[in-house]
């Protein structure tokens, strides 16, 4: 199979779909790989070092004509469709729930779309966690800062010090960003608090974090409560392939604290916050009614290269499958890559992203032919 693998052109998005070393793995079993011109040079990785591992380097619109696959690591946007063709594969993150342009992208090209966040291995989904791993713990970290009075916050230290106290951090969700929330902020020093409508997770967290952190059911009551007293609050929900659902609503921030930081990483999936709306690094937070709202939809491109080798560790494995099988077969050989196709031949597969935009769904496995 021909793979290409084009650089990322979101603001201040540095990562890429590939390493050299990805490159070499695709070319050793016998693949064709293009890679766009300084696709990963803003992370050290040069044009040389894809070149030397096998790669063929060229401009964008070369790349789209000759690659069978596309892999990526953000949603196209706009500017990027007019280069996808016809039944093509496309292999990253899409989080079409929260992009009816990009759907209807999608099936109108009848791409075969598989989507990072929805496959699922058991009860993981591994190409979603590493990345899931990064957002939350830069959730605290970006919150620390804009807190700070300097960024319009409300001037709070979260860690506290001897005779002032510590900030209050509150976690609504105890997945894998939760989790990765709640080690910074003990870490720290916060005071911290963590919701959740799964009893055993909330257990779970309560074993890992001992009496140092407060676990809630995540209901209505509870949330409206721990908002109130919180410096931060952090929107950590998943529902795969889904749009995430509004937990805080406008209404609600009059019960927070003046200069308290709204932190959304479900943005992706439209947010969990009803007055999240999506930003970039170069413009990653904005105010209303005195509450700061941190909603940047790739957090993990601020520490790109980390991310970079976390991605592409977890993704290479079903990419390589993909491209030894093609993409109906390896779905039909491989459940976790079934799972990850939201698109194929025009039809819409993913239950979630149908209900998102009301638009028919067909079973995987009929569009699959099997």
């Amino acid at each position: 199979m021909t793979i290409g693998c084009p650089k990322e052109v979101k603001v201040q998005e540095y990562r890429v779909g590939l390493t050299p070393s990805n490159v070499r793995a695709y070319v050793d079993t016998g693949h064709k790989v293009f890679v766009e011109h300084n696709a990963g040079s803003a992370i050290g990785f040069s044009d040389e070092d894809y070149q030397s591992n096998g790669a063929i380097l060229c401009d964008k619109e070369t790349l789209f004509k000759e690659s069978q696959m596309i892999i990526k690591v953000k949603e196209p946007i706009e500017s990027e469709y007019k280069y996808f063709r016809e039944g093509q594969i496309l292999y990253t993150y899409l989080h079409l729930a929260a992009d009816k342009a990009l759907t209807d992208m999608l099936l109108n090209k009848k791409i075969l779309g598989i989507a990072y966040e929805t496959i699922k291995a058991g009860n993981t989904l591994p190409c979603l966690a590493p990345m899931s791993s990064i957002a939350g713990r830069l959730a605290v970290v970006e919150s620390a800062k804009y807190i700070q009075k300097t960024f319009g916050g409300s001037g709070i230290l979260l860690s506290g010090i001897p005779g002032a106290p510590k900030g209050k951090i509150t976690i609504i969700g105890a997945g894998v960003v939760g989790l990765n929330a709640a080690q910074i902020a003990v870490g720290i020093g916060a005071d911290v608090t963590i919701l959740d409508i799964d009893m055993n997770r909330l257990a779970y967290v309560e074993q890992i974090f001992g009496m140092r952190i407060h676990t809630h059911y995540s209901s209505r009551a509870n949330i409206l409560a721990s908002i109130a007293e919180a410096d931060v609050v952090i929107g950590a929900v998943l529902i795969p392939g889904a749009k995430a659902p509004k937990l805080v609503k406008r209404e609600d921030l009059k019960l927070m604290k003046k200069g308290s930081i709204l932190t959304d990483v479900a943005i992706d999936q439209g947010g969990c916050f009803e007055t999240s709306k999506p930003t970039t690094h170069n413009d990653p937070i904005y105010e209303i009614d005195g509450i700061i709202h941190y909603c940047v939809a790739n957090m993990p491109g601020a520490v790109a290269k980390t991310a970079t080798l976390g991605l592409t560790d977890s993704t290479l494995g079903f990419g390589l499958m993909i491209a030894n099988l093609g993409g109906k077969e390896a779905a039909l050989k491989n459940q976790a890559i079934f799972e990850g196709i939201n698109t194929i031949d025009g039809k819409c597969t993913y239950k979630g992203v149908c209900e998102a935009f009301n638009i028919p769904h067909t079973d995987t496995q009929t569009a699959l032919g099997g």
